[in-house]
């Protein structure tokens, strides 16, 4: 019975060890998401849109070269492979692999929301938000695995609609038209990180405390 339990618990460490996940959030301009990064087997992130495109996959630039930059990826010296003519014809010369995590897509039959987007990663499932959302929800990743996602909606102020709102219970506000031009659009908050800004390069104050890559429940925001 012992050895049997061992055996259990050994098959769901290993589970966890190896189940892809959602790692890292990039913004662009410290202002506008550029990338979600799933975590895959051999150390390697794979990097996707907010809309379910394959960006870019590769293993992490260690901390300790020179010109390092948070979320920076080197080529992955593994095997790749691509979806050949035997795939569904919208998804023809899509990754496929890379090393030992598959990637699927949604197929020709799905609806226009799902159609040839990322459907998964290993074991990490994504899912989409409809053509019955708000317009400019439709098409954007709703659930990275069990982590769900949402946005700001058209109904918010200009500066902020459609951006990133919440991972999981995390919140992202962003300072709106109604602050000074600089700020409008930027970050403001992420969960309980305050970010004041003084001009295109730099922030004020809270600069010193806050990492340029701070993780907030196992989720890197990388903002460059």
């Amino acid at each position: 019975m012992n050895r049997l339990l061992f055996s259990i618990v050994s098959l769901l460490v290993s589970l966890s060890v190896y189940t892809q996940q959602l790692t890292q959030v990039s913004f662009n301009g410290a202002s506008t998401l550029s990338s979600f990064s799933i975590r895959a087997d051999q150390g390697v992130l794979i990097k996707i849109s907010d809309d379910g495109r394959v960006l870019e996959w590769g293993t992490e630039w260690e901390s300790y070269r020179y010109d390092y930059r948070p979320g920076r990826l080197q080529p992955f010296m593994g095997r790749i492979d691509y979806y050949g003519p035997e795939a569904d014809s919208i998804n023809r010369g899509k990754l496929k692999s890379v090393g030992t995590t598959f990637l699927t897509y949604y197929g020709m039959y799905e609806t226009d929301d799902k159609k040839g987007k990322l459907r998964s990663i290993g074991s990490c499932f994504l899912e989409y938000f409809n053509n019955y959302e708000n317009q400019v929800l439709r098409g954007k990743i709703k659930w990275v695995g069990t982590i769900q996602l949402e946005y700001y909606s058209a109904f918010e102020n200009e500066a902020v609609r459609g951006k990133l709102k919440m991972v999981g219970n995390n919140i992202i506000t962003y300072y709106s038209t109604f602050d000074e031009k600089l700020k409008i659009g930027k970050i403001k908050t992420i969960g309980p990180l305050h970010y004041t800004w003084t001009d295109n390069r730099g922030f004020q104050g809270s600069w010193q405390s806050i990492p340029m890559a701070p993780v907030i429940n196992g989720v890197t925001y990388i903002i460059m």
